[in-house]
């Protein structure tokens, strides 16, 4: 029964299709993509070949250009399960497991390598096919080993595939599982139907399945650069993390991104990210480094180098570094491209993917060296553990009590005397020691746990001022802080009063401290909560004025009996024009009859410049810096 081609025609139009899809849509860079067109070219070769043998077929003559058809459909046919194991092993990213396992080297690559040569001494032996007196085609008497080799891969792949089914989603584990099945019904129908060449057919069908399913470029690739972007970038850090694969990291970030974002618009920046982005995909291509290409947004690229080329990171980060400062230029502009170029290493610097995110994202805060720097050099890796158990640290510090407060004297200057002191919380936990409160305090804020936080801080300052030896210290109020969340709380002036009434203590023994940030704010709930306070007798004041972007008609319009100057403003005696602003500053405050805290003051001349310009407060570690409880007692009595 004579044979037709119609299916393996429907197979190529298919599968040129997938190509021609795969070039338009850019997905031609990374390893991924890589085993992906692999597989494909290696199908679509297995399917031309197959309707040259069906032509050639009903041929006479041309022995020798039949033989060589049927060896190159015989061979891409072979190398069909081994291209889709390795797209498998590419999906899981255990290239590194593989390289270490002799055993599965040897059951990936042994059986390929026999095919090879039985099919390389075929036209001596006739051991797999032979063409018979009629130029017909005839297996030989080891032909069965294709199917042989066959199912040993098909199995491997399927092996993989469940081995490591965790590191997929549900969707891509069915695509990548649903090629074997295809082409079991295939070879099954076409077993029974010899006329009926489904076997191509169905194997492109199974091929556009995995790329519809999971060579999806919207979800890897970012538009601007033709990298790949964040969420790829994710899912293949975790990925490494979970396969004990150690990757070398590569990190590039314009760290004036903003600011030349600002300058050259939309089109602009991406028109230079693009350049950046074609730069670093060219060096990659020269130096034949293979890494994974990312852009993670807002200046950031990433290198991710595999183990293999782990020896010539340092160098092909220098040479980066020394492309990085050779400049951009856009339309006959040159750009000042501030860079930093940071090498990382996983899993000896970061213990996971949001230490490394963290850490690139603060990459922007080190000044430029023009050096390539070292993440291990840099990485503190204590601080990163902090805010990834932050949450669980603060549920623990109010469970077993490792919240406390501390006390910072603050020294009035007219009346020569300590008269006052802020109180400062700390947070001690058992594991990681002292945590710092610009960790805790915002993430308090984002769970709620604030509000308790705050009622705990006032409670102990209540009870402390309301205990004999707070009275033989002769201070005047304590100052307690009061975070952007608790002012926004529509309860707080009763939570306040009551603790208040609790303890006994006068509403002019407390002040309490409003940062500039909150103060900016103009919900309706803050200005209610700071009139009905302020009624009661509690006076507030200012903190940190100068960190943020003032509105001084809102802060006019507020209550504040104080001002206190932020630290940044101290020093700044070497700057006339911050002098001059300063100075007005103060005056304009004094004016408005509000008195004036400076804090961070460390050296006497510091304490002088802002004893002449009348500043009525002191605060800073020139006097001394945050006590616990008893020893600020102790420091009050020994300089009363």
């Amino acid at each position: 029964m004579k044979t037709a081609a119609y299916f393996d025609y429907c197979a190529l139009i298919i599968l040129l299709l997938i190509l021609i899809a795969m070039i338009i849509r850019r997905m031609t860079k990374g390893k991924l993509n890589r085993c992906f067109l692999t597989m494909l070219i290696v199908v679509l070769i297995s399917d031309i070949a197959d309707i040259g043998t069906i032509h050639l077929e009903y041929v006479s003559g041309y022995v020798t250009i039949k033989y060589m058809t049927h060896t190159l459909y015989l061979m891409s046919h072979i190398l069909t399960p081994f291209s889709y194991v390795i797209y498998i092993i590419a999906q899981a990213d255990i290239w590194h497991k593989l390289r270490r396992n002799r055993f599965q080297k040897i059951l990936l690559f042994g059986p390929i390598l026999v095919v090879a040569a039985a099919l390389a001494v075929n036209p001596f032996t006739h051991i797999m096919f032979y063409l018979d007196e009629n130029d017909a085609y005839t297996r030989g008497s080891c032909f069965l080993l294709l199917y042989i080799v066959t199912v040993v891969l098909c199995a491997l792949g399927l092996y993989y595939a469940f081995k490591y089914k965790e590191l997929f989603d549900s969707k891509r584990f069915a695509a990548l599982i649903a090629l074997v099945p295809i082409m079991f019904v295939a070879v099954v129908v076409q077993f029974f139907y010899p006329e009926l060449l489904v076997e191509m057919f169905s194997l492109s069908c199974g091929i556009l399945l995995i790329c519809m399913v999971i060579q999806r470029p919207e979800e890897v690739i970012d538009t601007e650069t033709g990298l790949c972007k964040l969420s790829a970038y994710v899912a293949d850090v975790n990925r490494a993390a979970e396969n004990e694969k150690p990757l070398q990291i590569i990190m590039i970030n314009i760290t004036n991104y903003y600011a030349v974002r600002d300058m050259l618009g939309y089109d602009g920046i991406n028109r230079v990210l693009k350049d950046i982005a074609d730069k670093i995909v060219d060096f990659d291509r020269k130096q034949m480094i293979r890494a994974e290409l990312y852009y993670l947004g807002a200046g950031k690229f990433r290198l991710a180098i595999d183990e293999l080329h782990f020896d010539k990171t340092e160098e092909n980060a220098r040479m980066i570094n020394e492309l990085m400062k050779g400049g951009f230029s856009l339309n006959q502009m040159d750009l000042n491209l501030v860079h930093c170029v940071c090498i990382a290493r996983c899993p000896e610097d970061f213990p996971d993917v949001e230490s490394l995110l963290a850490f690139g994202n603060e990459l922007n805060t080190i000044p430029y060296t023009g050096e390539v720097l070292y993440a291990s050099n840099i990485f503190k890796k204590n601080f990163y553990d902090i805010r990834k158990d932050v949450d669980s640290i603060i549920e623990r510090a109010l469970a077993d009590h490792n919240f406390s407060v501390y006390y910072q004297p603050i020294y009035s200057v007219e009346e020569g005397r300590f008269n006052s002191a802020e109180a400062l919380l700390r947070l001690k936990d058992e594991k990681y020691g002292f945590v710092p409160p610009d960790i805790f305090i915002p993430a308090a804020e984002k769970s709620g746990a604030i509000h308790k936080i705050g009622a705990f801080v006032l409670e102990e300052v209540c009870r402390f001022i309301a205990s004999a030896e707070y009275q033989a210290l002769n201070l005047d109020y304590v100052e307690i802080n009061l975070s952007v969340v608790q002012c926004m709380r529509s309860d707080l002036a009763d939570q306040v009063m009551d603790i208040l009434n609790r303890f006994r203590i006068r509403p002019e023994q407390i002040n309490l401290e409003i940062t500039e940030t909150a103060a900016s704010y103009s919900q309706n709930a803050l200005i209610q909560n700071l009139n009905v306070l302020n009624e009661a007798g509690i006076s507030f004041s200012l903190d940190d004025f100068g960190t943020g972007y003032s509105n001084m008609l809102r802060i006019a319009s507020l209550p504040f009996h104080i001002v206190k100057l932020d630290k940044s403003f101290v020093g700044g005696e070497a700057n006339s024009k911050l002098l001059i602003m300063l100075r007005n500053t103060i005056r304009m405050f004094k004016a408005m009859n509000m008195k004036i805290v400076v804090e961070g003051v460390e050296t006497e001349d510091m304490v002088k410049q802002f004893s002449d310009m009348e500043c009525e407060y002191i605060q800073g570690y020139y006097y001394s810096k945050p006590l616990p409880k008893d020893e600020f007692v102790k420091f009050i009595r020994n300089n009363f």
